[in-house]
Order: C-alpha cells, then structure tokens, then sequence
C-alpha cells in the first residue's frame, strides 16, 4: 500500500470531490461521513478506481472519529494525509442576538470540535510513521466577518486559529498543518442558500462564479504533496479574489 488519506465529510461536496482525487493520485482513502448511505455510494464509486474504504463517522462524537481512525490504520496500515472537510452553516438570516443557542451549539461542535477530535486522533496516527499532511476545511468566513452567521464565522475562525497551534506544535515531527477557506463553492449546501443571496455573493464575487469542489480538491492535495513541506500553518483562501477586496 502507497500512501493513504482520511477525509471527512466524503460522502458529498467538497470532501467528495477531494476524496476522488486522492484516489486517483493513488493514495489509499479512508471515506469518513456520518451520511451511511452517502459513504456507501461514495466506497462504491470510488473502488471501482483505486482502494477506498467508508467508516460512518460522526466528527462530534470523540468515540467515533477515534473508532474511523482506528479502522483507516486497520484497513491501510498508516496514515500520511488528512482533509477535515466535515461542515454545516447552520442558521442564517438572523443578527448575532437573535440566533438560536442549539444552532449555536450545533454549529461549533460540528465545525470547530468535530475538527479537533480529527487532529487528536489524526496526529498520533502519521507520528507512528513519522510525519504526514493536515488540512482543515476553514472558509473565507475564517478569516472575514459574514452577518447574519455568527455561529459559522466563529467556528471557522475558530479552525484557522487551531490550525496555526497544532503547525507550531508538530512542525518539527514533520507534521504539516494548513487551513484552506473556500469562497462560495457549487455544492448543496451552498445552492441551498436564498436565491437573493446567492446572486448578491456571486455578483460580488470578481471571478463572478461558483468555485469548483475540484478546484478545492486540487489545493488539498498540493499541500499534502511533497512540493508543499514548508508550507504550514497558513489560512489559503481559494475564492475566485474575494478576499484580494
């Protein structure tokens, strides 16, 4: 077995598109999702390519990411990358004291713990084998204000600022830990947006587009490349220039 990957959210969206590229760059993919039937379509697809393995998993139950880390270095035997792509928006439309204490809630377990219960499981793994590549699904919301999604923004701030910690921690175990922050990508979740608002960020977007889950998938698997070793604990927006305004 050549090198193998870990990725969350695989089922769908950006983490599925990232999962298929890993396979085939020809890396061994563990597909984590809490979705069964999204992972088992996505292990089905994708082993018709390369090796792909799906683990349910939910990232806000420390047990369960331990549980699919576990399984990845069962089935594969080490672990050299990582893609923490597991996210929700929650709640939006609503000032930061008019939300909901359960979106509140949600959306920080999901975004900002589910990610840490990644790297505590992740880290120990790629130390057995003496180094490896992380890489944090943040957004361009990790490192600008967005109104009306507190909750989002603060979870996502929240995961560059772990990412920075965790690159400064293991830099010298030969551990890469980088933070991408996607714009507006063409994925469910965010088509499921109002109409309004989507044209409003397209239409003030320069590239004046959707983003691609590939062209996501692209950035990740160059930081977790051998060109990419002294690049760590950065932020990466991949956003068509939003945030160049």
């Amino acid at each position: 077995m050549g090198k193998v990957a870990f990725v969350t959210g695989a089922g769908s969206g950006i983490g599925r598109a990232t999962a298929q590229a890993f396979v085939e760059a020809g890396y061994g993919v563990a597909l984590a999702d809490r979705d069964a039937a999204a992972g088992a379509r996505a292990q089905s697809e994708l082993s018709a390519i390369g090796e792909a393995r799906f683990f349910q998993t939910d990232v806000t139950d420390d047990a369960s990411v331990a549980a699919a880390v576990a399984g990845t270095l069962e089935a594969f035997g080490r672990l050299d990358a990582a893609f923490n792509a597991a996210g929700i928006d929650g709640e939006h439309g609503k000032r930061t004291h008019e939300g909901t204490l359960e979106n509140w809630h949600r959306v920080l377990a999901v975004d900002l713990t589910g990610t840490y219960h990644c790297l505590r499981h992740q880290i120990p793994a790629m130390q057995r084998t003496g180094g490896g590549a992380i890489v944090n699904c943040a957004s361009v919301a990790g490192v600008l204000g967005a109104a009306t999604f507190s909750a989002y923004v603060a979870a996502k701030h929240g995961v560059v600022g772990l990412t920075r910690t965790a690159a400064l921690e293991y830099a010298r175990e030969g551990i890469t830990v980088n933070a991408i922050c996607p714009g507006t990508i063409n994925t469910a979740m965010n088509q499921a947006l109002p109409r309004d608002l989507l044209d409003g960020l397209l239409a003030a977007s320069p590239a004046g587009r959707l983003g691609e889950p590939s062209e996501i998938a692209a950035t990740v698997l160059f930081l977790c490349s051998e060109g990419a070793r002294f690049l760590n604990g950065q932020a990466i927006p991949v956003d068509g220039g939003w945030t160049t305004q």
